[in-house]
């Protein structure tokens, strides 16, 4: 069972992505945009985050750069999943951090996949 930080600001992507791990037997975190995360990814011990893009107040990139600026999570897996494609984007993401970079909607079984393939 992993602990696992999910930061988006869509309530019912948010459900989906939690029922999901859950069933997979993963125990779920969530905050709703990425102040929050990076306040949850500074207090807690995650192994593994998964973030939306584009959110109010920070968003995952800017959130996947402040955590990876954290000694506790310098290595942690940050999955960005997002509505977002453009190569520009990902190109961000990847400097900023992020391990990888999956396109909503999301495939259930892939999500559970790639989650256990990133994890420690």
């Amino acid at each position: 069972m992993a602990n696992i930080l999910i930061v988006d600001d869509s309530a019912s992507i948010r459900q989906m992505i939690k029922f999901t791990l859950e069933m997979a037997g993963h125990k779920i975190t969530e905050a709703i945009d990425g102040a929050l995360g990076l306040g949850l990814a500074t207090k807690g011990d995650y192994d593994l985050i998964i973030s939306d893009v584009n959110m109010p107040n920070m968003d995952g990139i800017e959130m996947t750069a402040a955590i990876r600026e954290l000694c506790t999570h310098k290595s942690t897996p940050i999955l960005l999943l997002t509505t977002e494609s453009s190569l520009d984007k990902k190109g961000e993401g990847k400097k900023a951090g992020a391990t990888g970079w999956l396109i909503k909607p999301f495939d259930p079984a892939q999500l559970t996949k790639i989650v256990t393939k990133v994890l420690p």
